[in-house]
C-alpha cells in the first residue's frame, strides 16, 4: 500500500503544482479538460432507470457526478496518497489508514468543489453587465450627436461601479457634455442608446 500511496501524492501532487502554475501564468485555460463532461454524470444517473420512484436517486446521482470534475479528482487523489503516507509512517494498522485516506482525500474533493464554486460565484457578481444599465440615469461625457449620426460617451452606475459606455441617441438634438439621460437600450457589446431624462431629472447645462 505504501507504493499506492507514494504513486497517488507524487502524481496528484504534481498535476496539483502544475495546474496552480498554469493559473498564475494565466493558462489555466488550458488543452487539458477542466471538468468532466456533464453527459458523464447524466448518462450514468439516468441510463436504464425510467420509472418515476428512481427520480430521488438520479439527482442525488447527477449532484454527485457534478462535483467530479478534473480539479477536485486531482486535489482528492494528492491528499488520499498524503494522508495514507502519514498514517504508515505513523505505523497505524492498515484499514485505520485506509479510512484516513479516503476521508481526507473526499474532504480535498469536496473542499476544492466548494471553492470553485464561491470562486466561480465570486467572479459572476464581479463582472459587470452592460444590460444592468438599462433604465439607469446617466451622465454625457462626450457630445452625442443627434438622429443616431455619430457616437459619444456616458457614465453610468452600474453595480455600484461607475462606467463608461459609448452613447447613441434617436432624438432630433444632440445631447450636450453634461446632460443627464436615461439609458433606454443596448444596441452593441459597448455601446448603448440614451435619451433626455425626465424634466425633473435634467441639469441645468451651462
Amino acid at each position: 500500500m505504501t507504493t499506492f500511496y507514494v504513486v497517488c501524492a507524487v502524481l496528484g501532487g504534481t498535476v496539483l503544482a502544475c495546474q496552480f502554475v498554469m493559473t498564475l501564468l494565466g493558462l489555466d485555460h488550458a488543452d487539458v479538460p477542466d471538468d468532466v463532461p456533464h453527459d458523464f454524470g447524466h448518462d450514468l444517473a439516468h441510463g436504464g432507470q425510467d420509472s418515476a420512484h428512481d427520480a430521488h436517486s438520479d439527482h442525488n446521482q447527477s449532484w454527485f457526478f457534478g462535483v467530479l470534475t478534473f480539479r477536485t479528482v486531482v486535489a482528492a487523489l494528492t491528499f488520499f496518497g498524503i494522508a495514507g503516507l502519514a498514517g504508515t509512517s505513523a505505523d497505524w494498522p492498515t484499514p485505520w489508514t485506509l479510512v484516513v485516506s479516503t476521508g481526507a482525500g473526499a474532504g480535498a474533493m469536496f473542499g476544492v468543489h466548494w471553492m470553485m464554486q464561491a470562486l466561480h460565484k465570486l467572479r459572476a457578481d464581479g463582472t459587470v453587465r452592460i444590460q444592468r444599465a438599462v433604465g439607469r440615469p446617466a451622465s454625457v461625457y462626450l457630445r452625442i450627436p443627434s438622429r443616431k449620426s455619430g457616437v459619444g460617451k456616458v457614465q453610468v452606475n452600474v453595480q455600484n461601479r461607475t462606467m463608461e459606455y459609448e452613447a447613441m441617441t434617436s432624438q432630433e438634438e444632440e445631447l450636450p457634455v453634461g446632460a443627464r439621460v436615461v439609458v433606454v437600450d443596448v444596441v452593441g457589446p459597448e455601446t448603448v442608446e440614451v435619451e433626455l431624462a425626465p424634466d425633473h431629472e435634467r441639469t441645468s447645462h451651462v
